[in-house]
């Protein structure tokens, strides 16, 4: 779309940032621009002024608070305080509530972790998701299902789950969320699946054709978007991927979106780039029609996880950590304005792209496709290494 890619160009420098993210993002004709909450911020009166102005957020989701751990940290007994405190929120202001996450391999519970059969597992995932996604049925817009089951070299990673049940697992956990909250839009959740194309890639296609198959209702795909400044997809590779992932679900979204700087401190230049790289993706958003919404993992370096993770880098938010706004925030603004003004929606829906090609046995979706833990076959005709 040669419009848009003018208005990325200009943005950075001729456009006024006036209004606030939502607000624009709906104007544009997504559905909405988005911001995880993590629990310890919620006492920061500056911080949750900006959480609370629907116009600058549209969309909360918990951080943290309705994870596996926080929720059912001993077998069969369920807490929900953390979950709800950031879940009153939009009951208050009338935002959507992006519910995260049911079924994942990471923060579990020690008792989660141990070596379970086939029925056990299936007994043990069916009873808490009908507890977790029961207690906030009709608040949440998505769920996301399942987060994270695959690994980049398009393996299943050995979860307590997979190890009991194989990709089973993943069909049971969409099946079960939708007879708890059908209302709610089911999403599968994962990183290092923007960046067209990668094995990582064509694995999750497969998978999701087998979940899809054997009946369970899959409603969209989250894409992460954890990248680092000067080396995120560029909004080809982004649409690229999207293409392919809108030929099995209804919707899709960025779920977290940060970009983190590698070297400390950064630069004007520095600064510049990371606009740019926030302007690729919500730039392919907006040109994708199942592209709903945006959600950035938390908006202030204050508050963001990369510090903890990766040593030395950070400064990845629209905001640092005075609740000051970037030249990013600028950049995004610019650009949703210009694309509510250009009318950039009104596009035909995307097809699949060349560059992701599965064989005959990755593409026929069949319960026993993924019968080991080695994964499908992959052809993909050209690769490109993700960033996390």
């Amino acid at each position: 779309m040669h419009v848009l890619k003018a208005l990325i160009v200009t943005s950075t420098l001729t456009f006024p940032a006036l209004g606030q993210l939502d607000k624009w993002a709906k104007a544009a004709g997504l559905k909405y621009f988005g911001t995880a909450v993590d629990n310890p911020s919620l006492n920061n009166q500056a911080y949750m002024k900006i959480v609370r102005d629907t116009d600058e957020f549209g969309q909360i989701t918990p951080a943290n608070g309705q994870k596996w751990s926080n929720t059912e940290s001993g077998q069969g007994r369920f807490s929900y305080g953390t979950g709800d405190a950031i879940a009153n929120v939009p009951k208050q202001t009338g935002q959507l509530l992006r519910c995260h996450t049911l079924v994942w391999y990471n923060q579990l519970p020690s008792w989660v972790s141990s070596s379970f059969g086939r029925d056990q597992m299936q007994r043990i995932i069916t009873s808490h998701i009908q507890n977790v996604a029961g207690h906030y049925k009709g608040q949440c817009y998505a769920w996301d299902v399942v987060n994270e089951a695959m690994e980049d070299d398009g393996k299943f990673r050995q979860s307590p789950m997979y190890k009991a049940m194989g990709v089973d697992y993943i069909t049971h956990s969409f099946k079960t969320a939708a007879q708890t909250d059908p209302g709610a839009k089911l999403y599968y959740n994962d990183f290092n699946i923007e960046r067209c194309c990668n094995a990582k890639i064509n694995a999750t296609l497969a998978m999701l054709k087998t979940v899809i198959a054997a009946g369970a209702r899959v409603d969209g795909v989250g894409m992460q978007g954890h990248s680092r400044v000067g080396k995120s997809p560029s909004k080809r590779e982004l649409k690229d991927t999207m293409a392919a992932f809108s030929q099995l679900v209804d919707e899709l979204a960025y779920t977290e979106i940060d970009i983190r700087h590698t070297k400390l401190p950064t630069t004007a230049a520095d600064r510049e780039q990371q606009a740019k790289d926030y302007l690729e993706v919500v730039g392919a958003c907006l040109e994708t029609p199942k592209c709903v919404g945006i959600t950035v993992w938390d908006f202030t370096d204050q508050y963001s996880w990369i510090p903890g993770q990766y040593s030395g880098e950070g400064e990845a938010c629209l905001w640092d950590k005075s609740l000051n706004k970037k030249p990013a925030y600028t950049s995004v603004i610019s650009l949703l304005q210009s694309a509510a003004s250009a009318g950039l929606r009104k596009t035909p829906a995307p097809t699949a792209p060349a560059s992701i090609v599965m064989t005959a046995t990755t593409a026929t979706a069949g319960r026993g496709l993924f019968a080991t833990a080695e994964g499908p076959t992959i052809t993909t005709l050209s690769t490109s290494s993700q960033n996390s």
